[in-house]
């Protein structure tokens, strides 16, 4: 056996290795701290988001959250009114939800007969939709005055009346958003078993 081959098909290998061990730590710090992929599995964004679009959160602009411990890195900025923000749901702390930021802390929200109002004021947005004519009991469609307490969000799928959201659960707290989406990579119609290219590669308003 000649020692010299050898010893550099081990070296070969460590090096092959180390590519791959370093490759995958940069994906993991990747997905942790910067982009991670998300899919959309219902219909509460219609149509600014449909069932089987692919999207990219980004994870830095609010700070991402450090695995393991207690803390986040440092923000860009704070959550904006109108920015489409994933959160883990306040009701289990586990599951992923994506909703449209409708107001922050000390704006007053208000829905009168379906009108969303913030501040007193007609709070409208082109990629809201209502889709059932009906008004029904319950704060769907009416919802009395609530202030938004410090730390706190407002979150409203844009598919008004197909949507759980803090009309029904309550607010969003900063420790519980995860990131901002920015765009859609991948889409994917069920119902016709193809993809929807028009979609692919877009950003996300």
């Amino acid at each position: 056996m000649n020692p010299i081959k050898s010893a550099k098909k081990k070296s070969k290998l460590r090096e092959y290795v180390e590519i791959v061990g370093t490759a995958l730590a940069l994906a993991l710090v990747v997905r942790a701290l910067v982009i991670q992929s998300y899919h959309i599995p219902s219909g509460s964004m219609k149509d600014t988001l449909l069932i089987g679009d692919f999207l990219f959160a980004n994870k830095f602009m609010y700070g991402a959250k450090v695995p393991f411990v207690d803390w986040r890195l440092p923000k860009i900025r704070d959550p904006k009114p109108g920015d489409i923000v994933i959160f883990k749901f306040p009701g289990d702390g586990k599951t992923d939800y994506i909703k449209r930021c409708i107001a922050v802390a000390g704006d007053t929200v208000e829905i009168r007969n379906k009108q969303l109002l913030i501040n007193g004021r007609p709070y409208v947005t082109p990629e809201s939709v209502y889709k059932d004519g009906t008004l029904l009991p319950g704060t769907r469609d009416n919802l009395p005055p609530v202030k938004v307490p410090a730390g706190q969000y407002f979150m409203m799928g844009d598919n008004r009346d197909r949507s759980y959201d803090s009309r029904f659960w309550g607010f969003v707290s900063t420790a519980e958003i995860k990131g901002l989406a920015f765009i859609k990579y991948w889409s994917w119609d069920s119902d016709l078993f193809r993809p929807r290219w028009d979609r692919i590669g877009r950003w996300i308003d």
